[in-house]
């Protein structure tokens, strides 16, 4: 039987829901329309027996860089950088010699993603005088190529800074016309030196255009909490809770717990999230954070591109490095590990009907694990993939999994 890619199954039956519970999940119009505890009885047409494997709605990458990639272009290797301004030329100018188009490389990452389980990325693209809005557009096209496998939000993203770089503000208004869901930031005290001159930009755009902001923060130690409590107080001010993100927040993990209670609790009044990829340096302490009421994420961020050879797009994979980073080792802890790629950033991008949950979106991934610990301990395959109801991603064995057609 050849693999049932763009099938609308009617029932996902013997299915293991994240709650442990085993059921017969009922789909139709690109929803889940009921979830009945499972009751033994035949396999009729449209069903899909998943044989007890777990059910997961699907991934959520919470911060990635499409437009950086190198994948479907041959291997480079890494060429490391002094600074961050040095990466920044670095790889502007590795960038212009790469032969396959941004579109392309885009797409091959996007369809990886979607292979691998998630439904829907944040993805910050460069906007810079240099670059333009050429990115952009590339990347608006893969929105709308991809649009039945993942979707993607993007944020316009100053990698050259914005008071250092002329043009600039003006190039972020324009992305925002023309399509781009956020404005991003970059360390307005370490990259900009003008922590006001960067923020009016990245609010004043934000509050004309009605949109979310998600800043790239790498500043660390106390130039970097001073930095988190200005967009905590401005998020506050503007009533922009829930749609201010700061991606990375090192700082976060170089202070002692007072300051950071004290800039959580800031964060956590204001609606500012954080999203981690569990760096290799230091982390923001995710189970604090939560604990004092800070919405907490995951992304992938780099994938083999000038700035990191590493990644795969996988976010199950995300959620295993973020808990072996912050000592995530019960079965709770692995369950909140999860949440950090699946709710926890569904939330903090935005979006409505997610959740495997009656009248929620049907996008969904089948992981071969019988728990969701074991999914974030073991790196399970991924047997099925559904986006709006429709199977997108099938890599079944049929020995294991039936349907009834």
């Amino acid at each position: 039987m050849p693999p049932a890619a763009n099938a609308v199954p009617s029932v996902l039956r013997r299915a293991t829901l994240p709650d442990g519970r085993l059921a017969d999940v009922h789909l139709g119009g690109g929803l889940v329309t009921e979830i009945r505890d499972h009751v033994p009885g035949p396999v009729g047409p449209g069903v899909v027996d998943l044989g007890g494997v777990l059910l997961m709605p699907a991934f959520v990458d919470g911060h990635a860089h499409l437009d950086k990639t190198f994948l479907g272009s041959p291997w480079r290797p890494h060429v490391p950088a002094g600074d961050l301004r040095s990466q920044i030329a670095a790889e502007r100018e590795i960038r212009r010699r790469i032969a396959v188009p941004v579109e392309e490389r885009a797409t091959a990452l996007a369809h990886r993603m979607a292979a691998l389980g998630t439904g829907y990325v944040r993805s910050h693209v460069d906007i810079d005088p240099d670059i333009g809005l050429d990115g952009l557009h590339a990347l608006l096209a893969v929105r709308e190529a991809c649009r039945d496998i993942i979707g993607i939000q993007l944020v316009a993203f100053p990698q050259s800074g914005i008071v250092t770089a002329p043009g600039t503000a003006d190039l972020l208004d324009a992305a925002l016309r023309e399509g781009a869901d956020l404005i991003g930031g970059l360390d307005p005290v370490g990259f900009d030196g003008d922590l006001a001159g960067q923020l009016d930009v990245v609010f004043g755009l934000a509050e004309r255009h009605g949109a979310g902001i998600d800043i790239h923060l790498h500043d660390g130690g106390m130039n970097g909490i001073a930095q988190l409590r200005e967009i905590a107080r401005r998020t506050a001010v503007l009533g922009l809770g829930g749609r201010v993100a700061v991606s990375h927040a090192y700082a976060l993990g170089q202070v002692d717990a007072g300051e950071v209670d004290r800039t959580a609790e800031a964060m956590a009044a204001a609606g500012v999230a954080v999203m981690t990829n569990g760096p290799a340096g230091t982390t923001p302490p995710v189970s604090r954070l939560r604990d004092l009421g800070v919405r907490v994420f995951a992304g992938s961020d780099n994938i083999r591109d000038a700035w990191w050879p590493y990644g795969t797009g996988d976010m199950l994979e995300r959620a295993t490095i973020v808990g072996l980073q912050c000592d995530l080792m019960t079965d709770a802890d692995l369950h909140r590990a999860a949440d950090l790629a699946t709710h926890e950033a569904a939330a903090a991008l935005g979006l409505t009907g997610y959740g495997l949950t009656p009248g929620g979106r049907a996008d969904l991934v089948v992981v071969d694990a019988a728990s969701v610990p074991e999914a974030v301990a073991a790196h399970p395959a991924r047997l099925l993939v559904l986006h709006g109801g429709r199977i997108t991603a099938d890599h079944r064995d049929r020995s294991r999994l039936s349907d009834g057609n």
